[in-house]
This record gives structure tokens, C-alpha cells and sequence, in this order.
């Protein structure tokens, strides 16, 4: 399950600037989906499954005979599979894919439920059975004892979470889990997914709150034909699947043609079989290594559509849904809004943080392996989903293991256990507490690049007592100063992610490169400090819908005279993601305003967008994402209707509130617009984005010295904020305060020296205090980020006179 994190909740919670526009909230899942105004990401990140009104088997027999018109599509359960392809049934059946989810019974649930009992936050929660049922006595929405049968037992290996049933559909998932590993290990015994906190039911991390719900944030990936069914008037969820687990056609698609196909007769049989996707990537493909260098080559090129890991990220990628029509072998951009690489959840390297979930998609993306060809069959058998031979010998299929196994090599003959090629290739880190996860950007060890950035490496990973100096020192001595790698843009996101002069050139030089991965070059693309629309125009034409959707993330804040003519043209893109984020951006152009020639492309894809905002309506970031849509098109009170449902979700939710009470400034109602902003604050008093917009609500009610009590609670609990600093010391500069206004803004220049918000004010609070020479201080370390400003340059005269 994708667990949720404080973390992953706030991406969804935009920081709000001074300015006419509302934040313009920008969605994420999770798995919860969520990031920064450039990052569209719908909803939370989550894992895949559903509740089973009903299971429907099949037996192939029953299937419908068509020989002379296609079958009519539809799920047919995976016993119709079973009779013809036994082998592939018995691997199935060995799967994780098939315990990925399983109604609770004696045979799948593996905790203790002999009245075992666990302690966590001034809880003891008692685990017991009765009358053949599974129940946990525990604390629940409103933090008093109860008890709650288990309904379902969620994965197998290394854990086991249990999934609670209520009344209105929600399904959710406790935070209490079963270590499934043997006891030697660590295992057979109950922990919580949270043990350095104390989450109780007053938290939004609680077992009972949006952030643990089964219907969104996991369904989709732990079962099969999932329909989330989420009934927006009434608040509840009717949700269905065709079978329990991760199943034949969870991967496949819907198999009635190819089982009429299969009862046809020959000659009425169809070139496809009948099937969604053909997964022949591999089909007639040799490796081979080249002489000397025992490097391995793929026998052909890689297909622009690697239509595996398309179809495997759907569950294994950080992304959010967009659509429930999804069909294997085709981008996964057409259905969901995978996440780029951003300071949030990655590192400037491209690996994931520790406290964000491992998926694979992203990482492998980047990595040599994937431009090269491989793809996920390649080293996994598709239907055991084990690898395809033990320990190195996966690898050895393509690498030579005379070269990769030798001592000169690998520099660790003595160690025991002897390192592996994932020792020092892909990296571990553990996920919710015990599950461990390899990184799959076969990244060569770079403590130097630690050194530069900060990044993880795994040379410390082992070294934990040594700084990544010395291990820096070790590599240069085996393999010489000359490092390679394929990830050569960690640089370019680091001098992004710490506001270095440089940034916009270093990122430009990424996003033009052909030889980078289209994930990086559309993350680049997206982080670019200021738009280069001629780079952006070239990104919007891209054959990779990523890179598309990172030129189109880019476009968020261009006029719309300029935005127009470069983002239309996306309304009818091939992928549906590209269509919707389109869709989203020209919204602020009402449809009067249209060209004639677009208007009808434009509603049919804002028709999209709304749809894939409805999908998701159990959400608060996607109502919210539909609220600032209607905004844009002119239409407050539908608005106004999206942001209360979203608080109404959950109150805490700050990014409606925020937006909901800058709508209100520009109705002139911001008394209103207070009173929004309080309640919110009376469900998460600690969020500094509310603290801020209620601060600049009261400068517009004339309540001065409140308002500076407000910005300073914002710049103080989230001191990294570029703009809760600015605002701040604008406002004590307002207020005569010159010498506290300077302290802020050198306190934030000290970890964002090259802002030149920053710096500007500084300059002007500076001249106001009458000090020329740190005027003149600020002006030339501004003069440094715009050597062609003339107005600069007369100033730094100026002063110097």
C-alpha cells in the first residue's frame, strides 16, 4: 500500500503568494500525489485494487464464441486463462501478484489474532477472533476504544496489513501491520507503520482519516477490473472489482476476444489473437557482448514504446489517475499523471528519498539499462515475479561475469557475505519499517557527487562512520579521477534545488540534450527558474509524452496571449495526460476569448480534465484542482462549490482554504475570507501556508499588527519558504522596522544567497535605512544574476556616485 506521509499531504498544499491570481493548486496522488505549482499530479500516489461486490469466474467453456465480428471486451476471470496456459498459472500462483489482496480467512491471514495485543501512542490495541471473524479492538475516528471486523489481508511478504470495512464503502487500511518475516529475522510480531511518531485520531496520518483509504490510495494495484465507484452527492463509495488480487487480466487486459479467439475456428482467427497488447519486445532479441570491452548490446534498437515498463508502472510508478480506462501496452500518460523529478521527493541524482516509497518506474527510466533496451522481463519472470535466476546471476545473463565478478573489479574480496552486483548498483532502503526495496537506476557508486550535493551513495551506505570524502577518495584510487556515469544531471538539479546563479543554463543544457532520459529532460523542462519559450516549444513537440507534459508543467504563469499559441496545440495530443494538463493551463482564457478555430478541441479536452477531477471527487486536492479550473473560466460560484466540498473532506485541507479566501478577496469579502482561514486553522494550527494567507487577509482588513503575528508564525515554522521571508520583511520594513526587515532577508540569504527576490528587497529596505555601501552590496551580487539588466547597472552607478 502506498502509506501515506505528512510529506506526500502537503504536496498537495500550495504555498500562497501576494498576488492578484490565487494559488493555482496543482494535483498530485500521493503514491500522495502532490507536488509544487508546476507538478500536476492528480490525487495521492497510490497501489491498485477494490472492494468485490461480487466475484465473477468464468469458466471457458462459458466464454462467448464469436467467429466472424470481434468478441465485445470484457473481463473473464483468470480460470478462462488457466486451462490453456498451466505453466504460466502455476508461476502465477507462486506470485505476490496473486496475495496481493485476499478476503480474510484462516488460509490468508498471517498475524497473531490469539488475543495478541500491541501498544502504540496510549493504545492498546487487542487483536482476536469470534464466530470465525477477525476483529481488532482499537481506537477509532473519534479516538475512543472500539471494535472492527477485518475484512481483508493486504500483501503477503514482508508484511501483512488488514483492511477495515465501513458502512458508507470506505475501505481502510490499519496502521498496525504484521511483520511477516520469520522470527530469526525480526519478524512475527505487530508494529506500526509510524514508530517514531505518535499518531493519534486527532492526526491526518490516523487508520481512519483520507490519508489510509483503501479506495483510492491502494485499490487499483491490488486487485483486478477495479471501479472505485465514488458517489460525490452522498459521500460514499460502491467499490468493484472482477477479481480479488493481481490476476491474469490485471496485467493483460480484458480477455474475452482472445477466448472467443481461442474457440474460434482457424481460419476465422484474428492476427492479434484476440489480445489487448503483445508484450514481443524480446522476441528474436540476442545480447551480446562486444570485443574487449565486454560491454553488452542489445540485436536491435529498443522500441519507441517499451511497452512493459508502460504497462508495469502503472502500479510500480509514483502517479496519480486520471482515467479508469486503461489499456496495457500504451502510456502510461494516457490514464495517469506520473510524478517528475522535484526536490520533494527525490534526490538532485534522481534517486528517490528515504521517506518516500521506492517505486521502480521513475528510477529505471533514468538508468543506462533502459536506454540500452532492457526492460523488466529481461531480469523478472513476468508471471513469478522472481527473478530469473538467483543472486548475480541475473545479471551475469548479459555481464560478463569474468570482468563484474573479479576482485579488481569489485574491491571487497575479503568482505562477508561477499557484495553483490545490488550491493553497490542498487542501492536499499527500507519502506514502511521492514520492507526492503532495491533502487533500479544501476547507478555507479558516486560519493563524490555526495560530497557536491548531498546525495546518498552506496559506498556510505556500508561506511556509515566515514564521510562520503573519504569514500570519494577510495573510488578515485580504484578507478581513477575520470568518473562516469550515465545520471550527468545531477549538477544542473542541484544548482535548481539551491538557487544557484547558474541554474537556468545548466538546467536549459539538460533539457536540449538527446542523450538524457525524457524523464530528466522533462523534469528539467519544468524546473526551469524562468521559461525559454523557444526550449519549451521544442519540449511541446517532444515524441516523449513526459517530456510534453514537463514543457506544458513550464507554460504555468505564462500570459495567456504567449500561452495560447504554444499550448494549444497539445488539445488534441495522442495522450490524454498531455490533452488534460493543456486543457488545465488555457483554461484562463474564458471561452469568448478563444480562438473560434480551437473552441471546440479546447471543450472537448476541458471535458477530460473535469472528468478525471470527478474520478477522483473523494479527494479534497482534486476538488480543489476542479475549484481553480472554474475559477479560471470565469465561474466563482462553481468555484465556491468546489473548495467548500473539499473542506468539507477534510477541514485541514489548506490549499482550498487559501484558495477559497483569495476568492473571496476578489469578490471584496474577505471577512469571509478570515473566517475561512481560521477554521482551517483550528484542524491543523501548525500549516504555515494558512498562517501566511491569513496574514496578508489581514493587512487588507487594516489589522496590521495581527498580520505580522501571522507572517512571522509562517516564516517561523517553515524558514526554507522563499516567500514567507519576503512577505515578513516587507511588512516589518512597512512598518518602520528596517533593521528586523534586514534580518529576515539576510537570515533567508544565507540559504537562498542567489534569490534575487530576496536580494531586491534587501537592496530597497537598505536604501531606505540610508546604508549605501549594503545597498551597493546587494545591487552588484544582483548584477551577477542579470548582466544585461540595464536599469541594474545604472542603479550600481548611481550608488557608486
Amino acid at each position: 500500500m502506498a502509506r501515506g506521509s505528512r510529506k506526500n499531504r502537503r504536496e498537495h498544499q500550495l504555498r500562497k503568494a501576494p498576488a492578484p491570481e490565487p494559488v493555482q493548486y496543482a494535483p498530485q496522488p500521493l503514491q500522495v500525489s502532490h507536488s509544487a505549482t508546476r507538478r500536476w499530479i492528480v490525487g495521492a500516489s497510490a497501489v491498485v485494487a477494490a472492494i468485490a461486490v461480487g466475484l465473477q469466474w468464468f469458466e471457458l467453456s462459458k466464454a462467448p464464441v464469436q467467429t466472424s465480428a470481434p468478441a465485445e471486451l470484457a473481463f473473464v476471470g483468470s480460470e478462462s486463462c488457466a486451462g490453456c496456459h498451466p505453466a504460466e498459472t502455476k508461476l502465477w500462483q507462486m506470485s505476490q501478484h496473486r496475495d496481493a489482496m485476499d478476503h480474510a480467512t484462516a488460509q490468508s491471514v498471517r498475524g497473531d489474532f490469539n488475543n495478541a495485543t500491541f501498544d502504540y501512542a496510549g493504545t492498546r490495541s487487542r487483536f482476536f477472533r469470534r464466530e470465525g471473524k477477525f476483529l481488532v479492538e482499537t481506537d477509532g475516528s473519534d479516538g475512543k476504544p472500539a471494535t472492527f471486523e477485518v475484512k481483508y489481508a493486504f500483501g503477503i511478504d514482508p508484511l501483512q496489513q488488514y483492511l477495515i470495512e465501513f458502512p458508507d464503502g470506505r475501505v481502510q487500511a490499519l496502521s498496525i501491520a504484521w511483520d511477516t518475516r520469520p522470527k530469526e529475522q525480526g519478524g512475527q510480531r505487530w508494529f506500526h507503520l509510524y514508530p517514531e511518531s505518535a499518531i493519534t485520531s486527532s492526526d491526518s496520518l490516523h487508520w481512519t482519516k483520507l490519508n489510509q483509504n483503501w479506495n483510492f490510495m491502494c485499490a487499483e494495484c491490488h486487485s483486478t477490473n477495479v471501479h472505485k465507484g465514488y458517489n460525490a452527492d452522498k459521500d460514499r463509495f460502491a467499490t468493484t472489482f472482477s477479481e480479488i488480487g493481481v490476476r491474469c487480466e490485471a496485467c493483460h487486459g480484458a480477455g474475452s476476444r482472445h477466448v472467443a479467439w481461442a474457440h474460434g475456428k482457424p481460419a476465422a482467427r484474428e492476427a492479434d489473437n484476440g489480445l489487448l497488447v503483445r508484450f514481443d519486445e524480446r522476441t528474436g532479441i540476442t545480447w551480446s557482448a562486444s570485443a574487449g570491452t565486454l560491454t553488452p548490446a542489445r540485436s536491435a534498437p529498443a522500441p519507441a514504446l517499451r511497452k512493459e515498463v508502460e504497462t508495469c508502472g502503472r502500479c510500480h510508478a509514483r502517479r496519480g489517475q486520471l482515467s479508469e480506462d486503461w489499456t496495457p501496452g500504451q502510456p502510461l500518460s494516457d490514464t495517469h499523471r506520473v510524478s517528475l523529478l522535484d526536490r520533494q521527493r527525490f534526490h538532485a541524482d534522481g534517486q528517490m528519498r528515504d521517506d518516500e516509497e521506492t517505486y521502480n518506474y521513475a528510477p529505471f527510466k533514468q538508468s543506462r539499462m533502459f536506454a540500452k533496451g532492457v526492460t523488466c522481463s529481461d531480469c523478472h519472470d513476468p508471471h513469478s515475479a522472481t527473478l530469473k535466476a538467483p543472486a548475480d546471476g541475473v545479471c551475469s545473463q548479459c555481464h560478463a561475469p569474468a570482468k563484474y565478478e573479479s576482485a579488481a573489479h569489485r574491491h571487497h574480496a575479503n568482505v562477508s557475505p561477499p557484495l553483490g552486483c545490488p550491493s553497490c548498483h542498487m542501492p536499499e532502503r527500507r519502506y514502511m519499517v521492514v520492507d526492503r526495496r532495491h533502487d533500479h537506476g544501476f547507478r555507479i557508486p558516486r560519493p563524490d557527487l555526495s560530497v557536491q550535493t548531498g546525495a546518498p551513495n552506496a559506498c556510505n551506505d556500508c561506511h556509515r562512520d566515514k564521510p562520503a570524502a573519504w569514500a570519494a577518495d577510495q573510488i578515485k584510487g580504484w578507478f581513477g579521477a575520470e568518473r562516469r556515469g550515465h545520471q550527468t544531471y545531477v549538477r544542473a538539479f542541484h544548482a535548481a534545488w539551491s538557487g544557484a546563479a547558474d541554474a537556468q543554463a545548466q538546467l536549459a543544457a539538460i533539457a536540449e540534450s538527446a542523450g538524457v532520459p525524457g524523464i530528466v529532460r522533462a523534469s528539467a523542462l519544468a524546473e526551469l527558474p524562468e521559461p525559454i519559450l523557444d526550449l519549451v516549444r521544442h519540449g511541446l513537440s517532444d515524441p516523449d509524452p513526459l517530456v510534453r507534459l514537463g514543457a506544458l508543467d513550464r507554460l504555468e504563469g505564462v500570459p495567456a496571449d504567449q500561452l495560447w499559441p504554444l499550448a494549444s496545440p497539445r488539445l488534441d495530443d495522442a495522450v490524454r495526460g498531455v490533452r488534460i494538463r493543456a486543457a488545465e493551463l488555457l483554461a484562463v482564457l474564458p471561452a469568448a476569448r478563444q480562438p473560434a478555430v480551437d473552441r471546440a478541441r479546447f471543450t472537448r479536452a476541458a471535458a477530460e480534465f473535469i472528468a478525471a477531477q470527478k474520478l477522483n471527487a473523494d479527494r479534497p486536492d482534486s476538488r480543489t484542482a476542479l475549484g481553480n479550473f472554474f475559477l479560471r473560466q470565469a465561474n466563482p460560484g462553481a468555484a465556491e462549490a468546489e473548495y467548500r466540498a473539499a473542506l468539507r473532506l477534510d477541514p485541514s485541507f489548506a490549499a482550498a482554504a487559501v484558495n477559497l479566501s483569495d476568492l473571496y478577496r476578489q469578490l471584496g469579502l474577505d471577512s469571509d475570507g478570515e473566517k475561512v482561514l481560521r477554521e482551517a486553522l483550528s484542524a491543523s494550527a501548525q500549516d504555515p501556508s494558512l498562517h501566511h494567507a491569513l496574514g496578508l487577509t489581514l493587512v487588507r482588513l487594516k489589522r496590521s499588527e495581527e498580520a505580522l503575528d501571522e507572517l512571522h508564525r509562517a516564516a517561523s515554522l517553515d524558514p526554507g519558504q522563499i516567500r514567507y521571508a519576503y512577505v515578513y520583511a516587507v511588512g516589518l520594513n512597512g512598518m518602520g522596522r528596517h533593521d528586523d526587515a534586514l534580518s529576515v532577508l539576510n537570515q533567508s540569504l544565507r540559504e537562498h544567497p542567489n534569490n534575487p527576490e530576496l536580494l531586491s528587497a534587501a537592496l530597497n529596505v537598505s536604501r531606505e535605512k540610508g546604508d549605501i555601501a549594503a545597498a551597493l552590496g546587494y545591487a552588484e551580487r544582483l548584477a551577477l544574476l542579470r548582466p544585461d539588466d540595464p536599469r541594474l547597472t545604472n542603479l550600481i552607478r548611481e550608488l557608486k556616485r
